[in-house]
């Protein structure tokens, strides 16, 4: 009896909103216009935060070792870390060979200077390489 009950009431109510939207009745909305701004500057923002985080260009790195022991390149990235603690190390795996490859040079001149620093610690094994560098953004590139 229940059920009966609850299924006429869902065909009353499905009756009449059939019925509602049939009518030519309309819904006006008004929008404020300051709303269009807020989204326009929001996105702005949104643009420039996502570019900064991400700038990236084409550049040089410096490859400092070519193994395929994980434990010596590792110990290398250690090694770095502690000669050059600003410097950033970059340990990419391709298979077998894991390659340890520091710095974000713009040019080759930038990269051969520094180059020469890493040779005394790293005889032989130093080569400067193309790759896609990060670029920490400018300070006046901000809105």
């Amino acid at each position: 009896m229940r059920t009966s009950y609850f299924l006429l009431l869902l065909l009353v109510i499905g009756g009449q909103a059939i019925a509602q939207t049939d009518s030519t009745s309309s819904i006006v909305i008004h929008k404020d216009p300051r709303l269009d701004q807020l989204v326009k500057k929001q996105a702005q923002i949104n643009e420039v935060t996502t570019r900064d985080a991400r700038r990236i260009m084409p550049g040089y790195r410096l490859q400092v070792i070519n193994t395929s022991d994980r434990n010596a390149a590792i110990a290398a990235k250690t090694k770095i870390y502690q000669l050059f603690p600003d410097l950033k190390a970059y340990l990419i795996y391709q298979s077998p060979y894991f390659r340890l490859r520091v710095g974000n040079f713009k040019d080759r001149s930038e990269a051969e200077d520094f180059r020469k620093s890493l040779l005394g610690e790293f005889p032989n094994s130093v080569f400067i390489v193309r790759d896609t560098i990060e670029v920490k953004p400018e300070k006046g590139d901000s809105l």
